[in-house]
């Protein structure tokens, strides 16, 4: 058994784990953060995804002892008490969740691709970003719609930013 501390959406928590323990599994069943979901078991869904030291990882494929000392922030931890973060109000706006299996990480991935790709995020690529992430419902074209939107509203940008920029050039 080992013990682990790590600061996990914003609040220091430490427990006992085997060795063996999933970080999903210990942020499910140890802190009972279930907007991390278990989608595949193979690491192919993106079901599980977090943030994890400013990154957006998949928590399926860590053990809980290799986060020990880390920062953490899972789905529950991005909203600003009862206030949306931008990307789950524009997911929400543009119909970006259907059965909200996987749209957890899939916001999760989101704000990563908008804090690393800012202003210059474009479908293709985060089309791109999202290959990582599996969704049986929507078919992909709301969620993209989704992150574009979060993007612009993030970045202060927009589309037709976008346009009166490249029409000018």
């Amino acid at each position: 058994m080992n013990e682990i501390s790590m600061t996990v959406n914003g609040e220091t928590v430490s427990h006992t784990v085997e060795a063996r323990t999933l970080l999903v599994t210990y942020i499910r069943d140890h802190l009972k953060l279930t907007g991390t979901h278990i989608g595949c078991d193979t690491s192919q869904c993106g079901a599980c995804v977090i943030n994890f030291n400013g990154k957006a990882v998949k928590s399926c494929t860590m053990l809980a002892v290799q986060a020990d000392g880390a920062e953490i922030t899972t789905i529950e931890g991005i909203a600003a008490g009862d206030q949306l973060h931008p990307v789950q109000a524009a997911f929400k706006e543009h119909h970006g969740l259907q059965c909200g299996f996987c749209t957890p990480g899939m916001i999760i991935a989101a704000v990563d691709m908008i804090n690393r790709y800012g202003n210059t995020l474009d479908e293709a690529t985060i089309r791109s970003e999202l290959e990582g992430n599996i969704c049986r419902c929507t078919g992909y074209q709301n969620i993209v719609k989704s992150i574009k939107a979060a993007a612009d509203e993030m970045t202060g940008s927009s589309m037709s930013d976008q346009s009166s920029t490249s029409s000018a050039s």
